[in-house]
């Protein structure tokens, strides 16, 4: 997947280079952040973006660094991820604290979304929010995500939203 440019952000594709991996451990380092993705070490987070790259190889996409594209500065991650245990594709977004409320998340997602049904030819995608984050929870809202189930992530109980490709479209 090439960069998504949209009108205020730049996403491209994560890297394990040293200046991704610094960054990822500084954004998930803020505890409102990290409170439903977790913090990372500087090994755990070569091993993330490691586990990114093959995922962008291999399928064609995967999470992308958000930037401002007025100043190129790194704000939040947003993309595609597949979930084997699921058999599903996943849009996911994560924005630093001073960067909520601005919209971001919904156009990034927007973005990535559209990339998903358009570009690759995705009939469904889901989103896995952790109980409690109405801030995500109303962002999928707002891009015609419905409750689909309720599951379990990395040991912690998730609301499973999902759109479908002819929703969307219809959308």
């Amino acid at each position: 997947m090439d960069e998504i440019t949209t009108e205020r952000l730049r996403l491209r594709p994560l890297t394990s280079s040293e200046a991704d991996v610094d960054w990822w451990v500084r954004l998930h380092a803020d505890p409102e952040v990290n409170r439903f993705v977790g913090s990372y070490t500087r090994e755990t987070a070569v091993a993330r973006l490691e586990g990114i790259e093959s995922q962008w190889a291999t399928r064609g996409h995967g999470l992308c660094a958000v930037e401002l594209r007025a100043t190129g500065e790194a704000v939040g991650r947003c993309g595609l991820n597949w979930w084997e245990q699921f058999d599903e594709t996943e849009a996911g977004w994560t924005f630093a604290r001073a960067h909520w409320g601005h919209g971001y998340a919904t156009e990034a997602a927007r973005a990535v979304v559209d990339r998903g049904f358009a570009g690759l030819g995705l009939e469904r995608i889901t989103a896995m929010i952790h109980h409690g984050n109405s801030g995500s929870v109303a962002v999928a809202e707002r891009l015609g995500f419905t409750r689909s189930r309720e599951d379990v992530l990395h040991e912690r109980p998730v609301t499973v939203f999902a759109l479908d490709r002819a929703t969307h479209a219809a959308g």
